[in-house]
């Protein structure tokens, strides 16, 4: 069994009540990442991209997991869907920072 921080714990009881927060999704993604738990965090950005159309940080942290995991191509994969979903949306400062990351990576 993997460690759990007081703050994951916390999170994972609020996220039982709401299982379809985006923003507690993404909270425990960012507590898993921190435990070194990658590819699970991943699955929680996804969880919060999938619940919430605005959600673009998810892409630029799912992608820093990913390079973290090892896993660079996908991490340049999902930061390109994170670029045109940023761009949908019109967040122009996440498009800018995921734009950013991105070229760092390739």
């Amino acid at each position: 069994m993997h460690a759990e921080s007081d703050r994951l714990q916390k999170l994972r009881t609020l996220l039982a009540a709401e299982p379809d927060d985006g923003f507690l999704l993404y909270g425990v993604a960012q507590e898993l990442q921190k435990l070194g738990r990658f590819l699970e965090a991943c699955e929680f950005y996804d969880r919060a991209i999938a619940v919430d159309a605005k959600e673009c940080y998810a892409f630029f942290h799912k992608a820093k997991a990913l390079e973290q995991a090892g896993r660079r191509a996908d991490a340049a994969a999902s930061l390109r869907t994170g670029l045109a979903r940023a761009r949908t949306v019109g967040d122009h400062k996440a498009s800018s920072e995921i734009e950013g990351f991105l070229d760092d990576l390739e």
